[in-house]
């Protein structure tokens, strides 16, 4: 089997973001590009580190394309075991449960998470390394520097490996293996939660689900999980067959997005117990109760606070985590438990250190992002089944069980505004302007708001020492609440312009006024320092959440 070096030149825009590299379809397309991106991983990996390999994605428009192509890459940079995922699918999830049970140097995982799919669509490329989580930011920018002064890549000349079935491919000395990644998978979690008891709750009729895949990775696992082994209904699935452009939809689990799940969850009577959905490569998850949305923010405290109804966390937690923007509730659970929280940078790369360190048992983010211990990832499955197994054991719906915490720790109102594909020239100048003002801001009073910080974050890591600077504006009003903005970098054109507005009311307040309606007064001090609808000409966000 003939191995060719192709010569090449780098491309100036292979810098991995929070969650490996996005672009569009077409980008990916272009000749070379694929090819340069993925040699630079390899090349920036230790020599020890290029034996085995994990490989799959969500099912998106040019997925099993790009499999076949990387394939041909791991044999050529010399791997001598590939695991595959059978059909080319992989949840984000399973892969990182996948190279941590089976030791492997690492993993590809081909995915843009909750962005759009299709041939207009976007693909993205994201390298987790032997401990099963995201590539570090010192990872990434050995990837990013080999990227930009890459001449050549290897490459094996070989027929396609067939996908459909599970089964071993000998090429020359490389062994590549297309493996079920749902039964590992569907094992752990029966390991973590308690299956009979959700098995028998959902036989007595006392227990439903409604779970939108969204056409996405997680149709295969819900299936498996939820009809095969709790014994729910297949009706109780929705969008359950991944497709290649997520059935034209945009497979994000939020408000604005799952909207099919939303009706189902608002009917005035025969609503399912539990609602929920998860992204296109199953990291994330939405939680609804009969008319009732959790928060992802109030979901991370719950869970928390609950830890000990679950088998898997019976002994307890010894710390928690969430990224900066994600609200304070948590941190409230903490304090009362008395273990540890920490505050972290966006980006599920900067949990792996706590996680690998014993310092934490849950952490989360308020983009629908949630997980434990049990490996280096968000697990939108998961979370779900947390959920599933808490209404079981209490026996109170989803909306008593958050309204009995908020008694007890308070509530945290929390909202999230995206405007969406802004000016990336207005966006960095209205953040710019922000940045200017914040020495200046702490003692100000604006409208009965009283600043007492404000800050650009700045993370140093507990366990390695390491900085992360410029990770989001805050502005701080004490316990009473919190201002965040940032920048995102998930997107793939233009500009999207985060703004996270939070405050606390105790438990002794009424705790049931609508979100919005409570934040307006802190919605308005955020315009008066920074005015996104008066630079914009927008009259209001793309995405609230």
């Amino acid at each position: 089997m003939p191995v060719r070096t192709i010569s090449t030149q780098p491309y100036a825009d292979q810098k991995p973001g929070t969650s490996g590299l996005r672009k569009r379809v077409a980008h990916f397309q272009q000749p070379h590009y694929l090819e340069n991106f993925v040699q630079a991983i390899f090349d920036s990996l230790e020599p020890a580190r290029r034996n085995t390999l994990l490989l799959g994605g969500d099912g998106r428009y040019f997925n099993d394309e790009a499999i076949q192509t990387i394939l041909r890459l791991a044999v050529g940079n010399g791997f001598r075991r590939i695991l595959v995922g059978q059909h080319g699918y992989l949840s984000t999830p399973a892969a990182s449960l996948l190279i941590r049970r089976y030791q492997l140097d690492g993993g590809i995982i081909l995915s843009a998470s909750h962005n759009p799919g299709g041939p207009d669509g976007d693909f993205g490329v994201k390298f987790n390394t032997h401990s099963g989580g995201p590539a570090p930011e010192k990872v990434t920018a050995r990837i990013h520097q080999r990227a930009s002064s890459l001449t050549q890549y290897r490459i094996a000349e070989m027929e396609p490996v067939p996908l459909q079935d599970c089964h071993s491919w000998q090429v020359a000395d490389s062994r590549i293996e297309v493996i079920d990644s749902v039964q590992d998978y569907a094992d752990l979690m029966q390991e973590l939660f308690d299956f009979e008891l959700i098995r028998q709750r959902f036989a007595e009729g006392q227990l439903h689900i409604a779970y939108d895949a969204m056409h996405a990775i997680t149709g295969p696992y819900a299936r498996e999980i939820f009809v095969n082994r709790l014994g729910a209904a297949q009706a109780s699935l929705l969008n359950a067959a991944p497709k290649p452009d997520f059935g034209e939809a945009h497979p994000d689990p939020n408000l604005a997005h799952a909207r099919q799940l939303q009706a189902i969850m608002n009917q005035s009577s025969g609503a399912p117990d539990l609602g929920a959905a998860s992204d296109g490569d199953g990291d994330r998850n939405m939680i609804l109760g009969q008319g009732f949305f959790v928060t992802p923010s109030d979901s991370l405290a719950v869970l928390a606070a609950n830890a000990q109804q679950v088998p898997g966390y019976r002994e307890g937690i010894v710390g928690v985590a969430r990224s900066m923007p994600t609200s304070r509730a948590v941190d409230r659970v903490a304090a009362q438990l008395g273990v540890a929280c920490y505050e972290t940078p966006t980006g599920w790369k900067f949990f792996g250190n706590l996680l690998d360190d014993g310092r934490i048992t849950f952490c989360g983010e308020e983009s629908f992002g949630t997980g434990s211990a049990h490996i280096r990832e968000k697990d939108g499955l998961w979370a779900v089944l947390f959920w599933l197994n808490l209404l079981a054991v209490r026996r109170e719906s989803v909306a008593e069980i958050v309204m009995a915490h908020w008694r007890e720790y308070g509530r945290d109102y929390y909202t999230r505004h995206d405007y969406e594909n802004l000016d990336s020239r207005i966006a960095e100048q209205l953040v710019a302007d922000l940045q200017a003002q914040l020495t200046s801001l702490p003692g100000r009073n604006i409208n009965g708001f009283v600043i007492t910080s404000a800050d650009n974050f700045c993370y140093k890591d507990p366990v390695d020492g390491s900085l992360s600077e410029h990770q989001g504006l805050r502005i701080i009003f004490g316990e009473q609440a919190r201002i965040v903005v940032r920048l995102s970098g998930t997107g793939t054109e233009g500009a999207t312009l985060r703004l996270y507005v939070e405050q606390y009311e105790p438990p002794e307040g009424e705790l049931i006024e609508p979100t919005e309606r409570f934040l307006q007064p802190l919605l308005a001090v955020s315009e008066t320092l920074l005015p996104i609808c008066h630079k914009t000409g927008r009259v209001g966000p793309d995405v609230i959440t």
